[in-house]
């Protein structure tokens, strides 16, 4: 893999792409870059999915991965190369276990700013099967999308519109809606795809996917408040975990359901469901994260 950089007219795609294309750098050791942006720091959906990458480049053919469980240490800088260091813990019949530490250079010093570990099966016959089903809600088509929503709230939607311009999102609430959110009707929707085409590769899919989990699922955390990020409101991920139930391709619409059972001492639990159009339902994500005001 080496690292490539987005020609003007790509597709968000091949854009993302660019973001999950590796540079090999030694045995077990990626190094991953940021496209531009005018955020101050990294988005955690980008860090997660590139060091998935790169665990995903040492585990051999077959094997895809079932689970991942992660904390972000430090505010990852987007001027700066991340290199993932990877692991490689466990090699069994079955799975195949992978640590990874992404690192940055701060002052001069190499710190750690995130830390990955995700297992990947060779596949077992099912015993049980059985899943949630998808909640009956309108399709993607004729819903409002994010040029929408951050034409409705400019101060609020700039970020959101910077982090997640390789994914095409139509929603099925605002957002940004003032009005507090009370039981049982406190989950938030929203479809999502990257728009283009990605490879036919479950890894790459499985990465993507990662990628897209960490958009609205701390935002979960903010439901009974109302409002939505901004103001005097910051959030910041501590840590993030999806389980891959069956594949998906992250380049066709899926639903991502979020909800938040419990806040507290500044912390909001949140977790995501996740299915296909048809209503496969291909995942489960979940993220504590840091709610805090600065006024």
């Amino acid at each position: 893999m080496t690292a490539g950089v987005a020609q003007p007219g790509e597709t968000p795609a091949a854009e993302l792409m660019v973001v999950l294309d590796l540079e090999e750098r030694g045995p077990d050791v990626y190094v991953g870059q940021t496209p531009s942006t005018p955020l101050q720091r990294i988005f955690g959906g980008q860090v997660a999915a590139q060091a998935l990458t790169a665990a995903n480049a040492t585990v051999g053919p077959g094997r895809v991965v079932h689970s991942l469980h992660s904390y972000f240490l430090r505010p990852g800088d987007p001027h700066e190369e991340i290199r993932y260091e990877v692991d490689r813990i466990r090699e069994g019949r079955s799975f195949s276990t992978r640590r990874v530490v992404a690192r940055q250079t701060r002052k001069g010093s190499d710190v750690a700013i995130f830390a990955l570990t995700a297992d990947f099966t060779a596949g077992e016959r099912a015993v049980v099967e059985h899943s949630l089903p998808m909640p009956e809600v309108p399709g993607p088509e004729g819903l409002p999308g994010l040029a929408e929503v951050t034409a409705a709230h400019p101060g609020q939607g700039a970020a959101s519109a910077a982090i997640g311009r390789a994914v095409e999102q139509r929603y099925l609430a605002d957002p940004f809606d003032p009005q507090p959110r009370h039981p049982p009707d406190t989950a938030f929707r929203v479809w999502f795809r990257v728009a283009g085409r990605l490879p036919d590769d479950d890894a790459v899919h499985a990465a993507a996917l990662t990628f897209v989990s960490d958009l609205t699922l701390l935002s979960a955390g903010l439901a009974r408040t109302g409002g939505g990020w901004g103001g005097s409101i910051v959030g910041a991920s501590l840590d993030h975990a999806v389980w891959f139930h069956r594949p998906v391709r992250a380049d066709e619409w899926f639903l991502y359901e979020t909800d938040s059972p419990a806040a507290a001492s500044g912390r909001a639990l949140c977790f995501g469901q996740i299915w296909a159009a048809d209503g496969t339902h291909v995942a489960t994500v979940a993220q504590e994260g840091l709610i805090r005001s600065l006024g």
